[in-house]
């Protein structure tokens, strides 16, 4: 058996590991989109590294766009087989893949108009919301805890990963040759104190480990110092300076878990009297197909609903889906909050906020999940004075904050605490994915400490006979 890395392999976004077993059968862990900026980015998404018509079989551990988002370009190309998910997933991609399909559209033709200008071909979107329609008609889900038999020689169970809404660690049984190996892949692994959802289940045994490593290096601090903190800087941003306070946020799982906690503000009577937008059609969908999961959702929450019925809306608080309701925020007069995607500020309508509001001294941008380092998230965390938004370049006089507790990645001591559930010494192998090199180096060494050995870092488009 052999396991390839083409995505998500030393940096943390466009996960794809590749199963080939001896009988030639191949298994894709999912088919992320490679986020940031430059040339070599479009590449790796035009460019698979392997040929999607032979392929076998995909399987899915999560909704977002790092992990699903080329599976219309796969499908487009040649793939013809299930893409296997739990349900939750599988009705998260229906909107999102969609959503992203509408977004290469519309980001190629500002790209176009630019190339145009310098005389330069067109260049095609990488993929359609037809083509997102398409593959969706490929989606098969498969309850958590439910072993399925999807061929002779694969055998795939579900369980919670805890990361968002039908996240999943993807445990197969695969029969390769005359032997059974066991591998799992985590996918993203979740927190312990989630606000909404259950947190990370232990998995079944495995012989083969596939883990992800983006806070392979840190320690995320306490809930209620988030709380407190996000209350902080509402306040200054919209009652001390009346600005606006804009939160870039992945639609799935990150506006959720934002809402909620500016949801329990507002019922304790600490959040001030402020319009509160979400502007993103997908998060409003997302929202909806989340309320619809409950069986998804936590202890705290459960209990917390009895109380409060509806988690996701207060006084205050309005979902934005049409373009001039958008827009319409921008003229709006005085302060204001707006959580809108996307979280790494790569496309979606944060960047058009960003456009009107970056030069504005009195706006705050609050960075609160993880952000690549070529990303424009990222770009402003590190302090850049300028920034580049479709084309043109804006002085950033607004003030950055991060609160990095609202992530939905465990830290280094989560992560570890859900891979205690192993048998150490039954693990062969260990796959460090989802992460910068110097991280995984740390978290590495970590879980040599930790009593898991044999931890190996793979290069893109390496791979392992195992």
């Amino acid at each position: 058996m052999k396991i390839g890395f083409f995505g998500a392999a030393q940096q943390v976004t466009g996960s794809k590991h590749l199963i080939t077993l001896e009988s030639g059968t191949t298994i894709l862990l999912d088919c992320g989109l490679f986020q940031g900026r430059g040339s070599d980015v479009d590449k790796f998404n035009r460019h698979f590294g392997f040929s999607p018509k032979r392929i076998d079989h995909l399987i899915l551990s999560h909704a977002h766009i790092d992990h699903a988002g080329l599976i219309p370009r796969l499908v487009k190309e040649g793939y013809k087989g299930k893409i296997y998910c739990t349900p939750a997933t599988k009705d998260l991609c229906d909107i999102m893949l969609q959503d992203s399909g509408y977004i290469q559209e519309s980001d190629v033709k500002y790209i176009n108009r630019a190339l145009k200008a310098k005389g330069k071909d067109p260049i095609e979107p990488l993929y359609t919301v037809k083509d997102a329609q398409n593959a969706l008609k490929q989606f098969h889900s498969i309850p958590y805890g439910e072993k399925v038999k999807i061929s002779d020689e694969i055998e795939v169970t579900f369980t919670d990963a805890g990361h968002i809404l039908g996240s999943a660690v993807v445990n197969l049984r695969l029969k390769d040759g005359k032997q059974f190996k066991r591998v799992a892949f985590t996918g993203d692994i979740g927190r312990y104190t989630n606000r909404i959802l259950r947190s990370p289940q232990p998995f079944p045994q495995c012989d083969y480990l596939i883990t992800e490593s983006t806070y392979g290096n840190k320690l995320h601090p306490k809930p209620a110092r988030a709380k407190e903190k996000l209350l902080d800087v509402v306040h200054r941003t919209c009652v001390e300076n009346e600005g606006k306070l804009l939160i870039p946020a992945f639609s799935v799982g990150r506006t959720q878990e934002i809402v909620s906690v500016l949801n329990d503000l507002e019922f304790e009577g600490k959040l001030p009297k402020l319009k509160v937008f979400v502007d993103s059609p997908l998060a409003v969908n997302a929202t909806e197909i989340l309320k619809n999961h409950e069986d998804c959702f936590n202890e705290r929450m459960h209990e917390f609903m009895k109380k409060d019925d509806d988690p996701f809306g207060f006084n205050g608080l309005s979902y934005v889906r049409k373009v001039e309701d958008s827009k319409a925020i921008n003229s709006l007069k005085g302060p204001c909050i707006i959580i809108s995607a996307s979280g790494m500020i790569e496309g979606g309508r944060i960047k058009h906020h960003l456009i009107n509001n970056i030069e504005k001294e009195n706006t705050t941008v609050l960075l609160v999940g993880y952000c690549s380092k070529s990303s424009l998230g990222g770009r402003l965390r590190d302090g850049i004075e300028e920034a580049r938004i479709y084309g043109k370049t804006y002085k950033v006089n607004a003030n950055v904050e991060v609160i990095n507790p609202f992530s939905a990645h465990g830290d280094y001591e989560e992560m570890i605490r859900l891979l205690e559930c192993q048998e150490k010494h039954i693990i062969q192998k260990i796959f460090l994915v989802h992460g910068d090199p110097d991280v995984m180096k740390e978290y590495a060494g970590r879980l040599d400490k930790a009593g898991f050995h044999n931890v190996n870092i793979p290069e893109y488009k390496s791979s392992y006979e195992v």
